[in-house]
């Protein structure tokens, strides 16, 4: 696999950073993910403007202009051999000579990228749909940023990986909030509903495409508080990202999700959504190679 590190293009394998890297030694840094389809970054734009606002968030300068980092993606897409991938990323504080939590003056901010296969799941799964669990969501009061800071995030998903399910959706004082790496919607009498992007929600680039397409629709639907109770009781609970665009939850801690013929099975409004993400896909594709 390639990499990108600090103006080097060179195999993932010999990519190296200082211990004294901030991101090593504090988690002081960002990322993104872009997926890519037959070589077409997915809303580019987004994804940067994204990374921009996480640097904001900690009080970094962004060490690139939107043009270079555009020019480094496609380079790194381009000279990776397969066609479906996903650009991972990271850029922190930098490596200081010594170790001290305040922002070191005049350090080089670390610049890392690297591509690697695109892996969302399979037709059968997305057929029979997944398990979740839920769990507190213990994490800090800024999940709007997208640190490095991730452990919170490891240690919730993992209670879900012993369990055998494939995420974790996290509550907080008794309201739905988001999963470890997923935004969380709810389909309760026909309309979509989803938590608002709050600070203590990652604003989500597929989020945003579903949304847009429930509006382009008609779809109902409704951005605002989720209670604990509402998720628990869904017709319909779906998650987005990157990798798994739009998956059903079919079981919520072990109970089936939805009511009569449909539980624990996908639902309509699941399905309908997810063929106007894959229609949307394509359309994006399309116009990327003219």
């Amino acid at each position: 696999m390639k990499a990108y590190l600090n103006g080097q293009f060179l195999p993932l394998s010999e990519a190296r950073i200082s211990p004294l890297d901030r991101g090593f030694l504090y988690s002081d840094g960002v990322y993104e993910f872009i997926p890519v389809y037959s070589r077409c970054p997915f809303r580019i734009d987004e994804h940067l403007r994204r990374l921009q606002d996480s640097l904001d968030g900690i009080r970094l300068a962004n060490p690139l202009s939107d043009t270079e980092w555009k020019r480094i993606i496609l380079r790194l897409i381009a000279e990776t051999e397969f066609a479906d991938q996903t650009v991972y990323i990271q850029v922190t504080r930098g490596a200081d000579v010594k170790r001290d939590p305040c922002f070191p003056p005049g350090v080089t901010p670390t610049v890392f990228l690297f591509s690697a296969p695109l892996v969302g799941p399979s037709a059968a799964l997305r057929e029979q749909g997944v398990a979740a669990i839920t769990a507190p969501d213990l994490r800090w009061a800024r999940c709007d940023i997208k640190t490095i800071a991730l452990l919170p995030n490891v240690l919730t998903r993992q209670l879900s990986a012993d369990s055998g399910a494939a995420e974790t959706i996290m509550l907080r004082d008794g309201y739905l909030t988001e999963g470890t790496s997923t935004n969380v919607f709810v389909v309760r009498d026909g309309v979509i509903l989803t938590p608002p992007q709050d600070r203590h929600i990652l604003p989500g680039i597929t989020c945003d495409v579903v949304l847009e397409l429930a509006e382009k629709h008609k779809a109902p639907y409704e951005v605002r508080p989720v209670s604990e109770d509402e998720l628990r009781n869904a017709d319909e609970v779906w998650l987005t990202s990157s990798t798994k665009e739009v998956l059903a939850v079919v079981t919520l801690d072990g109970r089936p999700v939805g009511h009569g013929e449909n539980a624990g099975k996908p639902g309509p409004v699941t399905k309908r959504m997810h063929a106007w993400f894959c229609t949307f896909r394509e359309d994006v594709m399309r116009r990327c190679d003219a």
